[in-house]
């Protein structure tokens, strides 16, 4: 009896932690497409100097959404092969993160030089 009590709590855990995974990568991708519309029209129509600051913002917070995700689908992964894919996504996602707030910190630097540079 036990046993049956468990593995149902185990299927409700799987599907919450499904449904929950691909809300947050959904949130991800909509930010991300939202993100590229705004900067196309910001490059294009506007020809704002911060677009690339506000595409890195955009892909940053993307990038955190699907991070996010991949860290909740830890919960319910039972393999050692899916650990370690899961693993190698994460690491991956992370620096990108990484790199791009780098990235943000020396756009941040250089459009501050060039308002100084301006007056």
């Amino acid at each position: 009896m036990m046993n049956l009590v468990i593995a149902n709590l185990e299927n409700v855990l799987y599907y919450i932690v499904s449904i929950c995974t691909i809300i947050l990568e959904l949130f991800g991708i909509s930010i991300l497409i939202y993100t590229a519309v705004k900067c196309y029209y910001l490059w294009f129509v506007k020809k704002d100097e911060h677009v690339r600051l506000a595409l890195a913002q955009g892909i940053s917070l993307a990038l955190e959404f699907k991070l996010g995700g991949e860290v909740l689908r830890t919960v319910v992964v039972r393999e050692w092969r899916e650990i370690g894919i899961l693993g190698a996504i994460i690491l991956l996602r992370g620096a990108l993160t990484f790199l791009i707030h780098w990235e943000m910190k020396n756009e941040k630097k250089a459009l501050m030089e060039k308002k100084k540079e301006l007056l």
